[in-house]
């Protein structure tokens, strides 16, 4: 039975427009697989904690040398990768807000960024150990910012992720939402034209 994760990144939950875009993706790719199971992680319901010194010592600390609440820390990071080696396919519904991904959205990403775990380093340079999957990011934006340098977002979701080896990621951009009630209206119908030519 295939797994798709949805990684739910709006602070507004299913208000979001990155939420409502994703939820007609998630449609279409039910469409497609029949039987398939849906795996939510909401981050504005469980807020990954920011990684401060005590975490990050934790995750640097061998098993057998862990205290019990380092011991929790690194099951929580566990947990969330493995709900990506998990799945088949990743949503991830990503607004923006002040030109960057939401707070909450990056403090998940960290607790994936695991080395010896999710990437190690080469001679080389660094090789992500994730076993590639499709990951489809929706974003919402309030004006329009698709290839200008004010979209920070795409380079630094398409470098993390393939940082921990998930190269193949696809961006449906809904933008200029802020900009009108035809504009949101027009932007809202390009991007669900787009979501229904992936499956």
């Amino acid at each position: 039975m295939a797994t798709l994760l949805y990684v739910k990144g709006s602070i507004f939950g299913d208000h979001g427009q990155s939420s409502q875009l994703a939820d007609k993706l998630i449609a279409n790719w039910k469409a497609k697989n029949p039987g398939g199971d849906v795996v939510v992680r909401d981050l504005s319901v469980d807020v990954p904690p920011y990684l401060d010194a005590e975490r990050v010592t934790a995750l640097f600390t061998a098993a057998d040398q862990q205290s019990d609440e380092q011991k929790a820390v690194t099951a929580y990071s566990d947990n969330l990768i493995n709900e990506i080696r998990s799945a088949d396919a990743i949503v991830l519904g990503m607004p923006m807000y002040n030109f960057t991904i939401p707070a909450q959205l990056k403090s998940y990403l960290d607790h994936l960024c695991r080395a010896g775990v999710t990437f190690k380093y080469t001679e080389n340079g660094a090789v992500g150990l994730l076993e590639n999957k499709p990951v489809y990011v929706v974003t919402a934006r309030g004006g329009h910012y698709k290839g200008t340098e004010m979209d920070t977002q795409t380079p630094f979701i398409k470098t993390i992720l393939g940082f921990i080896g998930l190269t193949d990621v696809t961006m449906i951009h809904a933008e200029g939402l802020n900009m009108g009630d035809e504009a949101k209206a027009a932007a809202l119908s390009a991007a669900g034209k787009e979501l229904e030519t992936l499956f």
